[in-house]
């Protein structure tokens, strides 16, 4: 089987899924005329807001592109910030195509503009993506800490297997057989190629290189600062549109903990953007926790996850647009 088959078959497996979890989610619309219903929730929503939500993201992205930026300097590159966010929206695009797709085409994006090479700013991108999951799983242990009872409750009526179940065991055994598959075919491919294997020591060395930029900063007490205040500013997305909605404006800081718990479980998933995942758990999260009705929940997760993604989309289009332009005009 050619990869590109491969690859075709993978997303039309994700294309599936995300329609068919989309179309589960809406059957919690028990009006007739469920898009009407959505638009209506839509026009009764507070656009200011919603609009303060926009301004939080698009702040939170300038701080995390600076973020980027200060993980490059310790290698002797210094990317303009403009260019650092014009290509961190790109990713975001890419993102919402191809699942994870948008951590590569950020640094080949960067390169386009200020040559800084790809295995190295992609190693800055996987030490961001460290520090997150840290930032993540401590925002989640303040999330249990506040809303234990609750979150505890509603993860037991998710279906992720039972204890003494033994489908998580085999899982996790066939992830592992498959990654000791995987890790002796590379080493009999790279023992027979020696320019395949000199290509993957250089990238090596410059992933490394990326790698151990954290350890090099000058000012990491900055770094601390942009990665704490990143995750707060997420916070405050989530608690704006919270406020935006009348069914859910009343909730307090303790669901929007447990909203932004529940959440980051739904974008863990391996679909475009969390499309489909986020459908079914935020909305399960809200009747469940707060007792929010079936169909308000429905309504107000679309609108949530459409405005992020529009915000997103908007975003990476213009910055695609300004990134294009800027490399025709260093070419001509």
């Amino acid at each position: 089987m050619s990869s590109r088959l491969k690859a075709f078959i993978q997303y039309a497996i994700i294309f599936v899924v995300t329609i068919a979890l989309i179309w589960f989610s809406l059957q919690g619309l028990s009006e007739e005329n469920k898009w009407q219903y959505l638009k209506d929730t839509w026009q009764s929503a507070n656009k200011a807001w919603l609009l303060a939500m926009a301004g939080i993201a698009m702040l939170s992205h300038v701080l995390r592109a600076a973020r980027w930026r200060m993980l490059m300097v310790p290698s002797g590159h210094h990317p303009r910030l403009s260019h650092s966010f014009y290509s961190l929206m790109v990713g975001y695009l890419v993102n919402l195509v191809i699942p994870r797709g948008g951590e590569v085409s950020r640094c080949f994006n960067l390169y386009r503009l200020d040559k800084t090479p790809v295995d190295m700013s992609f190693g800055t991108v996987v030490v961001e993506r460290i520090v997150d999951m840290l930032c993540l799983l401590i925002l989640i242990a303040i999330s249990f800490a506040v809303e234990s009872e609750k979150l505890f409750q509603f993860i037991e009526t998710l279906p992720i297997g039972k204890p003494g179940d033994r489908l998580p065991i085999m899982l996790l055994l066939y992830i592992g057989a498959a990654c000791i598959v995987f890790a002796v075919t590379a080493f009999l491919i790279l023992r027979r190629n020696e320019k395949l294997k000199a290509f993957m020591t250089k990238t090596w060395q410059g992933f490394k290189q990326g790698l151990s930029s954290v350890f090099r900063l000058e000012n990491k007490g900055l770094f601390i600062v942009y990665s704490v205040s990143i995750w707060l500013l997420y916070f405050l997305m989530s608690y704006t549109v919270l406020q935006a909605f009348p069914s859910t404006n009343a909730l307090g800081f303790g669901a929007v903990l447990s909203l932004f718990a529940i959440g980051s479980i739904a974008m863990a998933a391996p679909l475009p953007g969390g499309t489909g995942s986020y459908h079914v758990l935020v909305p399960q999260g809200l009747v469940f926790l707060y007792s929010v009705p079936q169909s308000e929940a429905v309504a107000f997760t679309f609108i949530f996850h459409g405005w992020q993604t529009a915000i997103m989309i908007v975003g990476g289009a213009i910055s695609l647009l300004i990134s294009s332009y800027i490399v025709r005009k260093k070419n001509s």
